[in-house]
């Protein structure tokens, strides 16, 4: 390799700390814009950090218990949070330090959140059982749908479609029609609990990780949304709950690939087709 090379791989492989963010733990991590990510914590705040150059540009306060999920809306400036508190809020980095939208009705913790691909429409799920569906610019909600024992853990939005796809407690995985806000699909029911998904940018796959211990369960699950309930592959290796799931951007290579991070402390990275 020349000189060059070398240098690239070296900086690829360094780590760089900067101060905390937060005054707690983070739970969630999202991108707000190559320069930017956005998180949310157990301190109640939605931090804004220009992970480059190492420097907060924004602390929203608003939530007064923990944030479980942060998302954003793509090409825009528009944040989502989702808390403890019951509650979604809906803020703009451009417009200030309050809350431009707030999204109250659930009755437990919310844990989904999913921006329709028009952004137009969000979709909730909650411990509560309650799947929602609200008109963003009214905040008002829309649909409303309760299943027994569908405790949500995540909310995806099928890239192109009118689809929402949500993990649960329940071990199922769910495909709604958002038109009708119908539960159109229910996966084989896993061994245990789901607590994430993520569906790839041509909306054809879904991956979804897996609660366990001891390298029991803690495994991730590829599937095809062409063929609801089927299973593609597993991606096995983690020791822990496996909390995290999703697919990283296609490299030049072509090769398709998957990222996990559990409980036991590790990121993996897969290839999507053979789980290598």
């Amino acid at each position: 390799a020349s000189p060059g090379e070398k240098a690239d791989n070296t900086f690829d492989s360094q780590v760089v700390q900067y101060e905390p963010a937060h005054q707690g733990s983070i739970n969630t991590v999202t991108n707000l814009s190559p320069d930017l990510c956005v998180s949310g914590g157990t301190d109640q705040a939605v931090v804004v950090y220009d992970w480059k150059q190492g420097r907060m540009c924004q602390s929203f306060q608003g939530h007064n218990r923990e944030v479980t999920k942060v998302v954003c809306y793509p090409g825009s400036t528009w944040i989502f949070s989702a808390s403890r508190d019951k509650t979604v809020l809906m803020w703009d980095l451009n417009q200030g330090d309050e809350p431009i939208q707030e999204f109250c009705g659930h009755e437990l913790v919310v844990n989904g959140l999913a921006i329709s691909p028009e952004g137009r429409k969000l979709c909730t799920g909650s411990r509560d059982n309650w799947m929602c569906l609200w008109d963003i610019e009214s905040a008002k909600c829309e649909q409303r749908h309760n299943i027994s024992r569908n405790l949500v853990t995540h909310v995806c939005w099928v890239p192109g479609s009118s689809s929402v796809v949500q993990t649960s407690e329940d071990k199922t995985i769910r495909v709604w029609d958002s038109r009708a806000w119908q539960v159109t699909n229910t996966f084989p029911a896993k061994q245990y609990i789901q607590t994430h998904c993520d569906v790839s940018p041509n909306g054809n796959y879904l991956v979804s990780s897996s609660n366990g211990f001891g390298g029991q369960g803690c495994e991730a699950t590829l599937w095809d949304l062409r063929q609801p309930g089927c299973k593609v592959v597993e991606y096995r290796g983690h020791l822990q709950t496996t909390a995290c799931c999703m697919f990283l951007p296609m490299p030049p290579s072509g090769t398709a690939w998957v990222a996990t991070s559990s409980h036991d402390g590790s990121v993996k990275i897969w290839d999507q087709n053979t789980a290598g």
